[in-house]
């Protein structure tokens, strides 16, 4: 596209011949359409593209008579000043001695009128040096070729001019051309800027959007690469998923078109989105607000982007009750020492100014003091006009020319033409090795972008200046908003900042307090496309419409989900309530039954060791290996007691521990059973002719030895468990959809099984030992008790598995809870309870006489 309107402006303007020589193109003048510029001579000549007046018009053509040539209209006071910032600041770097010594720089500078077609042709004519003959010093020359051009300040007419100024690597510098597109480096080799892009605004903008929750919100673009690259990385940066949507995107005509307009408002009027986001140029901005202001559409918050954000055009009193409270990006605003006394300065007088060519400056004049220069217009003077004299004093008038408290654009223009001098300063000094070098009477502009890309500088208002490898500067704006003062005019004040860091990226910072809000409640707007949904409601997307546009309807039985984890749906799904908690208490009656079984136990066992350690020395005490007997009863005391880790509320240490210590304990227990049983088997057989031998291998380090060992394996287990896959506490919410049930996930079912059927394997070990043993001929056989406390033992734990599988939440703990007291009460009792018996009411029968009996057995004391 671009190449087919560059082929169109080129042979609508000029008539080009490129040689093969490094020079860049000449041109040919046609006709008799002079550019307005301003130019000074010097050195070293630096172009300057700049928006002097706000509109052109192109006549009609009817081919019956030759072409009228386009007229530019409506003088822009800040575009001048703008150029006269650069202006400044060439004649500021001239008087310094350290920059750029003996090098005298000039400029040609152009006004572009905002027409492509305008501004190409003045870039061509400043690169060839061949726009038009110009007096200077009463001798007839030519503009020398410039080095560097600093502009556009369109992003359009940068694309087309930077085309052709890439091919011969022509640096430009534009101080207002942000459109991300012009980063691409391969197409655009020797564009630089000292704005940021618009991806970095676009971002910005997106930030302040999410600030204020606004999600529902409308597009306005201009019709130029601007505006479309600006709407293309808008679109796609606020996202649903964030909680954006666009509820409209329109396109500003260039032009005053009235019906296009009215057509825009009327979509803006219908919209439910009370913030509309506008990236456009002011002149766009000055068509809309005619229409806005017939159609009477207010209650809208606008959200500027750079090119409009601090436009005087439109601060006026008419148009503050529709854009008061503006918010906008702005270009971070500098100060220049020394300007406004360079400003004051001007005058159209040529032989003062020591220029020539200074049309900008005459049209100033005249628009400042309205009036016009001789000759005057037909019946200028006879309708009151004034003839400027020349004489006029800037001092006696108010105008925002002389406003230098809000330079933004003009800052960029500045550290544009430092750049540039910077650059041709490391150029001229540079050592033969480190890059291209030349003299100042054989440079080229190629020569000065290898440079312009290492440039970096500190400006007297503390900024540094340096370009990244896409020639971008660190971006950083203000944020503006436009504050209705009590006479109806309009004061832009900074609110914020949002820019770009090294190390924490982009940030925003706003003073909430300082904005102004142009509604009634004097607060943000709230822009959305549905509200959200109330509680015992969910969200249902409407067809065809955007992420953020959602019905409301009732939520399904136990399915709020506005209600967070923890609460619950009340029946009327209005309302979320919290969800009641379920878990084995110490307060409930089965916890407080359970407790008391296992303290009861305990309290049992305690009575049963201190009976046998105060009839320690009595027969039936010795006869049953009492250091075995000691050791069991501490064992069933530690499986009552761990049976209380399962009650209350689970925690991470109960749950890693409940099962940890009642595996030991009952391996400890039935361990002891086991060895009692062997021991029994040994005494028998040691009873018979050369059995003795049996007894050695079951002395007492032995028992203690094999118990020890026994009891090693089951904690080894546990230990492994543990490491591997720790139980954990865990809310369960698929039991009962109001109740969350705290219970412990036993992490590895492997691990879990492992320990009870190790438990398992022991029992049935000493169940089997103890039944061969049953008959073995004694008055008092304990194996027939430990068979009968075995069989007990096998049975409830058998019992449990089912159980403890089909038993949901607390009742599990339960279940394993009611095993553990039920097989512990069994061991006591059946192996306990006939000892006890015999020791407190049958003293008589515990005597050695009384349990040896008929029997030939010989018995072990201990």
């Amino acid at each position: 596209m671009y190449k087919i309107l560059l082929l169109l402006l080129l042979h609508s303007f000029c008539s080009y011949s490129i040689s093969p020589s490094t020079q860049p193109p000449s041109c040919r003048s046609q006709g008799q359409f002079h550019l307005s510029g301003m130019h000074k001579t010097g050195d070293v000549i630096l172009g300057g593209l700049f928006e002097i007046n706000f509109f052109s018009v192109f006549p009609d053509l009817s081919f019956t008579s030759e072409p009228q040539h386009p007229t530019c209209h409506g003088f822009d006071v800040l575009g001048f000043r703008q150029a006269q910032t650069m202006a400044f600041a060439v004649d500021e770097i001239n008087r310094n001695s350290e920059l750029l010594p003996n090098v005298t720089l000039g400029y040609s500078l152009y006004d572009n009128c905002v027409k492509l077609g305008i501004g190409f042709r003045a870039a061509l004519a400043l690169i060839s040096g061949q726009e038009e003959e110009i007096v200077m010093e009463d001798n007839c020359s030519r503009s020398p070729p410039v080095l560097a051009i600093v502009g556009d300040s369109s992003s359009t007419r940068s694309i087309a001019i930077s085309t052709v100024l890439g091919l011969y690597r022509v640096p430009m510098v534009s101080y207002f051309a942000t459109c991300s597109c012009l980063s691409d480096r391969q197409k655009f080799p020797s564009f630089f800027r000292t704005i940021p892009s618009d991806a970095f605004q676009v971002n910005a903008m997106i930030q302040i959007i999410k600030h204020f929750s606004w999600t529902w919100v409308g597009l306005l673009i201009s019709a130029d690469d601007y505006g479309l690259h600006a709407a293309k990385s808008f679109q796609s940066d606020l996202s649903p998923s964030d909680g954006g949507c666009l509820a409209y995107m329109e396109v500003l005509p260039w032009d005053n078109e009235p019906p296009e307009l009215r057509r825009i408002v009327d979509v803006m009027k219908a919209s439910t989105a009370r913030v509309v986001v506008v990236f456009a140029h002011e002149s766009h901005m000055i068509n809309l607000m005619e229409e806005v202001v017939r159609q009477n559409l207010t209650g809208l918050q606008w959200l500027a982007s750079e090119a409009w954000s601090t436009a005087a055009v439109l601060q006026t009193p008419d148009l503050m009750p529709y854009l008061g409270g503006t918010l906008g990006i702005a270009i971070r605003r500098g100060e220049i020492p020394g300007l406004r006394d360079f400003l004051l300065e001007i005058n159209p007088d040529i032989k003062h100014n020591s220029s020539y060519g200074n049309s900008m400056v005459n049209q100033f004049w005249e628009f400042t003091f309205q009036c016009r220069f001789t000759p005057p217009p037909a019946g200028w003077v006879e309708n009151g006009g004034k003839v400027c004299s020349g004489e006029e004093d800037l001092r006696t008038v108010e105008t925002e020319f002389l406003d230098i408290f809000n330079l933004r654009p003009e800052y960029n223009v500045y550290k544009a033409v430092y750049a540039l001098a910077h650059a041709l300063h490391d150029l001229l000094r540079c050592e033969p090795g480190s890059g291209s070098c030349a003299a100042l009477e054989t440079l080229k502009p190629w020569q000065l972008v290898y440079y312009l890309e290492r440039v970096n500088f500190t400006t007297s208002f503390g900024d540094q200046v340096s370009f990244d490898e896409n020639g971008d500067v660190l971006p950083i704006y203000d944020v503006m908003n436009w504050l209705r003062l009590p006479d109806g005019r309009a004061n832009v004040q900074n609110v914020g900042e949002v820019k770009m860091s090294a190390f924490s990226g982009e940030q925003l910072a706003l003073d909430g307090d300082k904005i102004f809000w142009n509604f009634e409640s004097k607060k943000p707007p709230r822009s959305v496309c549905s509200e959200n949904c109330p509680p015992g409601t969910r969200m249902v997307r409407k067809k065809g419409e955007p992420e953020c546009c959602f019905d409301c309807i009732p939520c399904s039985e136990g399915k709020c989900f506005s209600c967070p984890e923890d609460f619950w749906s009340s029946p009327q799904r209005d309302l979320c309530v919290l969800r009641q908690t379920e878990f084995l208490s110490y307060q409930e009656p089965l916890g407080i039954c359970l407790t008391a079984a296992s303290l009861l136990g305990t309290f049992i066992c305690a009575v049963v060791l201190g009976i046998f350690i105060y009839h320690r020395s009595t027969p039936i005490v010795r006869a049953n290996n009492s250091e075995l007997s000691f050791l069991l009863l501490v064992s069933l005391k530690l499986c009552f007691l761990c049976s209380l880790l399962f009650i209350g509320r689970p925690r991470l240490w109960t749950c890693q521990l409940r099962h940890a210590v009642f595996g030991i304990s009952f391996v400890l227990c039935v361990s002891c059973i086991l060895v009692k049983t062997m021991v029994v088997l040994a005494v028998f057989k040691a009873s018979k002719p050369g059995g003795g031998a049996s007894l050695k291998w079951f002395g007492a380090s032995q028992q203690r030895g094999t118990v020890l060992v026994l009891t090693s394996v089951q904690a080894a287990i546990c230990t492994a468990w543990l490491v591997s896959s720790s139980p954990a506490p865990h809310k369960n919410t698929q039991y009962h959809n109001d109740k969350i049930v705290y219970e412990c996930v036993v992490g590895s079912t492997i691990g879990f099984s492992v320990l009870l059927g190790y438990i398992g394997l022991l029992a049935i070990l000493s169940f089997l030992i103890a039944f061969l043993a049953r008959n073995l001929p004694d008055n008092f056989n304990e194996a027939k008790l430990i068979t009968f406390s075995m069989l007990i033992f096998c049975a409830v734990w058998v019992a449990f598995v089912p159980a403890y599988v089909s038993s949901p939440g607390k009742y599990a703990d339960a279940v394993e809870v009611f095993a553990i007291l039920a097989s512990s009460f069994g061991l006591l009792v059946a192996l306990f309870g006939p000892k006890c018996y015999i020791i407190l009411l049958k003293p008589d029968r515990n005597t050695k006489k009384a349990l040896m009996g008929r029997s030939t057995i010989g018995t072990t004391e201990r």
